[in-house]
């Protein structure tokens, strides 16, 4: 499985602008062939810890079963007009993609 994580960093960091970004993901980026999980969701500045990175916004978690299936996704219609829509309110946006393997 590969794992596709981005952290949306906002050039506004409102309490609304977080909960539109989020809807957005869940509106544009759910239901795509392969994939096996999906979450969204806002920064837990609550946990405070040394280890944790918390100069970001919204988070979203996508699992998809293949390389194959979420190469399909960068290219999906619902994604690049997500990104379209979307990407004039980010001031930074970090990517970490990983082969996992579930237990």
């Amino acid at each position: 499985m590969l794992s596709h994580s981005v952290y949306f960093t906002l050039k506004e960091s409102t309490a609304a602008n977080r909960e539109a970004l989020v809807a957005a993901c869940k509106e544009f980026l759910t239901g795509h062939p392969g994939t096996v999980f999906f979450a969204a969701g806002t920064v837990e500045s609550s946990l405070n810890r040394p280890v944790n990175v918390l100069d970001y916004d919204v988070a979203l978690v996508v699992v998809f079963d293949s390389l194959a299936s979420h190469d399909a996704y960068q290219v999906a219609p619902r994604h690049l007009q997500f990104v379209e829509e979307n990407k004039p309110n980010w001031a930074q946006v970090r990517v970490f993609d990983a082969n996992v393997e579930a237990k």
